[in-house]
């Protein structure tokens, strides 16, 4: 999923826009055999939406559109004026690229995602030195130069997330471990996020998006890597982000609501990428505003996670 950053307050100059938009955010798909998947697509025009008959409501899958992928990104653009002496690594050209699931770099480095051409999105993978005395988990942090430099002071398995824009500093968090088909977080109470094609594989807090448990900035969305689960991640979308508004990131509207295709609400511009629909409570039907909006399952029927049953978005059946 295309993910951009954006400078949602003058305390961030850069932000996690997790699970980017170009397939958008979907529901989970019951695929006749039990397992669950999402779709994303790199399509440029607004697919048709699917739906699956649940009961007396439709469990609609907003999938496709003209969003796309799995790539985080920031709009601070990257910078070679900061130096490394914070964590003694340096920004020098990379090595071969590393696998971040089993930390397979020599002694004393670590595998680190990065812009690996130059951009604003981690998209690759190399070796970096740990920093002496390096910062470990849920402590203080900083990075080197950008966000998307690989560069941290964080111990191996770690990285420094949601940085401060005047101090260049966040917090230690794990990076998942065990293998693309089998995720592993430690804590309980993270789920696994993959994004920019499997280069950044980070342990999230999870969340419910009826109850928007996240910290102060954060906002409640879809886990694009694992469909029975919701994370927190920054709150990108500004003095934007108000239902109907437009949006290109799951993570670009307000807290209570999602980023999903224009084509699911009247009120939205057809020609935006994407457009802030609500969360509803599925037992509470008649809370949507918007014309002919109605409250519909984000998962098929029988197939939510406990504790989300009753998660919806407000959408045009």
């Amino acid at each position: 999923m295309s993910v951009s950053y954006s400078i949602p307050t003058a305390a961030r100059t850069w932000t996690l826009a997790l699970f980017a938009l170009a397939g958008c955010a979907s529901p989970p798909d019951d695929s006749g055999d039990g397992t669950l998947n999402t779709t994303s697509t790199d399509s440029t025009s607004v697919a048709d939406t699917s739906s699956s008959t649940t009961g007396s409501t439709t469990a609609v899958d907003p999938t496709t559109g003209p969003l796309t992928g799995d790539t985080l990104a920031t709009t601070e653009e990257l910078t070679s004026s900061t130096t490394a002496e914070s964590t003694g690594v340096l920004p020098d050209d990379p090595g071969p690229e590393c696998d971040p699931w089993t930390q397979d770099c020599p002694e004393g480095q670590k595998c680190m995602p990065y812009a690996g051409d130059g951009g604003p999105s981690w998209n690759a993978l190399k070796c970096v030195d740990v920093a002496p005395d390096p910062d470990g988990l849920g402590e203080p942090c900083t990075v080197v130069g950008s966000p998307v430099s690989g560069l941290d002071s964080c111990d191996e398995g770690l990285m420094c997330w949601d940085v401060d824009a005047d101090t260049q500093m966040g917090a230690c968090v794990a990076m998942c471990t065990g293998s693309p088909d089998e995720p592993v977080c430690a804590d309980p109470s993270t789920h696994c996020a993959v994004s920019g094609g499997g280069a950044l594989i980070l342990c999230i807090p999870g969340c419910d998006p009826l109850d928007q448990p996240c910290p102060d900035g954060d906002v409640c969305i879809p886990n694009p890597d694992d469909p029975e689960s919701f994370v927190c991640a920054p709150d990108v979308s500004g003095p934007e982000g108000q239902t109907f508004d437009p949006c290109e990131y799951v993570n670009e509207c307000d807290a209570g609501n999602l980023c999903l295709p224009p084509v699911l609400a009247g009120e939205c511009d057809p020609m935006i990428l994407g457009c802030c629909l609500a969360y509803c409570d599925i037992t509470q039907p008649n809370t949507c505003t918007g014309q002919g909006l109605e409250c519909i399952p984000w998962f098929p029927e029988g197939l939510a996670p406990p504790t989300l049953e009753t998660v919806g978005f407000c959408g045009l059946p």
